[in-house]
């Protein structure tokens, strides 16, 4: 098998964390690449975009399923650079990105799932949360904002939102960005020293840094709770952005592709017209 082939074919299921299981996010390295030459997964990844491309033009002329993708990091995890990457060239009539920053005083003033139900996706779209409701389990979490016995709470609540939208349709695949201290801390430094990204930085990135290990530790119990078979959680190694890039471009096309798919019947008498 060439190291092109195997680019495309090698085990996505241990990326993906088991249902019930407790995770230990040291049984993924951040830096795997998979024996992958980074040109050769770049070009696979240009590969995968164009079928993504193609897969998504036609989820919206189908326009009878539902994708939401949900990407959940540590700060300097990739998340922008991700759907910069994984989704060039798709249409952005059926693609949507939903960002969650800070909450409003109008969206504190509903219960904390509110800000988000209102943007998940229509049926023949495509929605990419840049973050998610799961910033109500992990920031509030280690910060103390709110107890333990409400994170379980929060849990349950997530839980049962996701099976809601997998009900009624919805393909859900989440993505936790997983990268190491040190790699956090090069990125944090290169925000410093190269004046066009000076804008990206802000010192408050500094004492979340202080809290990694209990971001650690928080991280790793949302993907033990909250992995299930209707909305999976995967592990993606994003030391390296190339391969963050393939292994989910991989993962969403497989998603896609599974889907099953068909434009729609052409109208009648289509062959019998000329155009003057």
């Amino acid at each position: 098998m060439s190291t092109a082939e195997h680019a495309l074919s090698f085990d996505l299921s241990r990326y993906r964390v088991e249902p019930g299981s407790t995770v230990d996010l040291s049984w993924w390295q951040t830096d795997e690449n998979e024996g992958i030459d980074k040109k050769i997964g770049r070009d696979i990844t240009k590969v995968l975009n164009d079928r993504l491309e193609t897969a998504q033009e036609l989820l919206w002329a189908e326009d009878k399923h539902k994708v939401l993708l949900v990407l959940q990091a540590t700060d300097t995890g990739g998340k922008d650079g991700t759907i910069r990457h994984v989704f060039d060239g798709v249409n952005p009539q059926g693609v949507r990105v939903a960002s969650f920053k800070k909450p409003t005083d109008t969206e504190l003033a509903h219960d904390y799932l509110w800000r988000v139900h209102k943007h998940a996706p229509s049926t023949g779209e495509m929605v990419i949360f840049n973050r998610s409701h799961y910033e109500d389990v992990l920031v509030v979490r280690v910060h103390g904002w709110i107890s333990e016995e409400k994170v379980q709470q929060r849990f349950h609540h997530i839980r049962e939102f996701e099976r809601l939208l997998a009900d009624e349709g919805t393909t859900i695949a989440k993505f936790y960005l997983h990268i190491s201290k040190e790699e956090q801390k090069q990125r944090l430094q290169s925000r410093l020293d190269e004046p066009e990204k000076n804008w990206k930085f802000a010192t408050g990135d500094l004492d979340e840094r202080k809290l990694w290990d209990d971001y650690q530790k928080a991280f790793a119990d949302m993907l033990s709770q909250t992995s299930t078979d209707y909305a999976p959680w995967y592990v993606i190694p994003a030391d390296r952005k190339w391969f963050r890039n393939l292994l989910i471009s991989r993962i969403v096309v497989d998603n896609l592709e599974g889907l099953d798919m068909a434009y729609p019947p052409p109208e009648d008498g289509l062959s019998d017209i000329v155009i003057d």
